[in-house]
């Protein structure tokens, strides 16, 4: 049986985020967080902390900056793109070649730059003077340039990157180092170009494993191409026939796919902790989910006009027990280390236990933010 309460535990259970320990705690745990959800979204927004930081704090309870830096030091994990710019887990290197390929031969396109030369270039800087950033190379273009015009050379390395002929070593600051993929790749990597049909199949199986269950817009989320379309529909229909995922229809419409082992099974306990999770948080980034999973229409409001926005530029959804309950409009200001509290919509109804567990993650939130004083008012 499978009701809407049942649906949401087990989403958050999967996502790790009904235990303050799902993965255990440490570096180690960081990378299992990583390997499980399959990727974290990389963001260059930083009202609190980044994204990709905020993300794992969310699943590891020690979690520290320093864990991902060490990962990306290790080799345990890569920079490219899932359905955005994200970390990923090294042993799924050989899924990005897809994306990759079809970048390198025009399949997709990524940027207008057609500087063959200037490519040429960079990758024989690269290879004799060793990891690099755009700083190193010279912007000969004259006047003014506003900071989203990049120069040529950003233009190429972002090309040479997207096709895979450069990686990203680590991050100085939020400045991206490029080297070769020869540097980076560990030994043992599989870099065999996989299927359609082996690529569909992770694909069903990375979602599967992240959330528990399955739709076809989740598993072909921001991914083109009709032949990776049918490719999933075939292996949905194999594994059916197989008895391995059924399917259920939603009261909203919507059609899931389970395996038939989580749809038997018991459903997990919630907690009283609140988490405050990321707007690019894996379980909330996908705004028709939140609707039909959590009853809960989220949209980050930070694209939308300031006279449009309704809850405030940077609200962060607020998980108690298996709710999405509100959303908090909040800003860090590291500096002064005071972490302010612009708004608070409390939007489901909560117990009276919510009070004590909010201020409780607030202050544990707070202090991940390099704070130590929380002003504003605090409507809950």
């Amino acid at each position: 049986m499978l009701n809407k309460k049942k649906l949401r535990l087990i989403a958050l259970n999967q996502q790790g985020l009904l235990k303050s320990d799902s993965f255990g705690r440490g570096k180690a745990a960081t990378l299992r967080a990583i390997e499980h959800i399959a990727y974290v979204q990389i963001d260059t927004i930083s009202v609190v902390e980044r994204a990709h930081h905020h993300v794992l704090r969310s699943r590891v309870a020690n979690y520290q900056p320093k864990f991902l830096d060490q990962l990306i030091a290790e080799r345990k994990v890569f920079e490219y793109w899932f359905h955005a710019a994200a970390w990923l887990p090294m042993q799924d290197y050989r899924f990005a070649l897809p994306r990759m390929n079809a970048i390198k031969s025009g399949e997709h396109h990524w940027t207008q730059n057609s500087d063959i030369a200037l490519r040429k270039n960079i990758m024989d800087r690269v290879k004799q003077e060793g990891p690099l950033k755009s700083r190193d190379f010279e912007d000969t273009r004259t006047g003014n340039k506003e900071w989203w015009d990049w120069k040529p050379a950003k233009h190429a390395l972002e090309q040479l990157f997207m096709q895979g002929e450069l990686m990203v070593s680590r991050r100085d600051g939020f400045q991206k180092v490029y080297d070769l993929p020869e540097r980076i790749l560990p030994a043992d990597i599989d870099t065999s170009e996989p299927t359609i049909a082996e690529y569909a199949s992770h694909l069903i199986d990375v979602n599967l494993r992240a959330h528990g269950f399955l739709t076809n817009k989740m598993i072909t989320y921001l991914r083109k191409g009709q032949a990776l379309r049918d490719a999933v529909k075939e292996e949905l229909l194999c594994r059916i026939d197989a008895k391995v995922l059924t399917t259920v229809n939603l009261k909203s419409g919507t059609l899931i796919y389970i395996t038939n082992e989580m749809l038997e099974s018991k459903a997990p306990r919630s907690s009283t902790s609140v988490r405050i999770l990321s707007p690019f948080d894996n379980a909330v980034i996908q705004r028709d989910r939140g609707r039909y999973v959590f009853d809960f229409d989220y949209q980050i409001e930070c694209y939308v006009p300031a006279e449009k926005r309704q809850f405030g530029y940077f609200c962060l959804p607020i998980l108690y027990r298996d709710r999405l309950v509100g959303r908090l409009d909040c800003k860090a200001h590291r500096k002064d280390k005071v972490f302010e509290i612009k708004s608070a919509h409390i939007e489901q109804k909560v117990d009276d236990r919510f009070p004590a567990a909010m201020d409780a993650e607030l202050r544990r939130f707070s202090e991940f933010n390099q704070c130590d004083e929380i002003i504003g008012e605090r409507k809950w």
